[in-house]
């Protein structure tokens, strides 16, 4: 049986590398996939979808809900470790949705926790336009980015929390404060 846990928060909130630590401190166990990098890989590949995917990120719009339901599915299905971590999904209630269907057939998966990193609208700008790798680091496209995870959150979060599978932690600490709690929640569900 395969444990997911999904890792959402704003642009710049941490999600990646708080999720890439705690895979890296249990990598007998745990295996990380970041939704932004299973996407980018593709586009990285020069492949058609790879062109399609570009057209969206690059304007800073989500991804067509098939191809990116499709990603992490089979990323899960193939993951090596039983325990997964999928940091950037869901960003859209179509995309929560879409999943949970998937789910309900899926009798080797089971949602144990989505953990939201929150962090104030002010760090997530600072952190995306400090790091700035790549041209969909700027402003406008920030701002973009920031709408589009902001739009659908509440109904996520109210989502999740019926199910009592959402988890908040504040993104406003340390990298090591807030891998320790996130790691620490991840195994007391495992």
């Amino acid at each position: 049986m395969k444990k997911l846990f999904l890792v959402i928060g704003a642009p710049g909130s941490g999600k990646t590398t708080d999720a890439e630590i705690i895979s890296k401190n249990n990598s007998e166990s745990i295996v990380h996939y970041s939704t932004g990098e299973l996407l980018r890989a593709e586009v990285a590949s020069g492949s058609e979808l790879g062109k399609l995917i570009e057209s969206y990120t690059s304007k800073g719009n989500l991804v067509p809900l098939e191809i990116v339901v499709k990603t992490i599915v089979d990323a899960i299905a193939n993951a090596v470790k039983d325990i997964v971590l999928i940091d950037g999904y869901p960003r859209s209630v179509e995309q929560m949705l879409e999943l949970d269907k998937i789910l309900k057939d899926k009798k080797d998966i089971e949602l144990v926790s989505v953990i939201e990193v929150e962090v104030s609208r002010e760090t997530a700008c600072d952190r995306v336009l400090g790091r700035a790798r790549g041209a969909d680091d700027n402003v406008e496209v920030f701002n973009n980015r920031m709408e589009v995870y902001q739009t659908p959150l509440k109904e996520i979060q109210d989502f999740y929390s019926k199910k009592a599978v959402l988890k908040k932690i504040s993104g406003e600490r340390t990298i090591e404060e807030i891998t320790s709690e996130m790691e620490a929640f991840i195994k007391s569900k495992i």
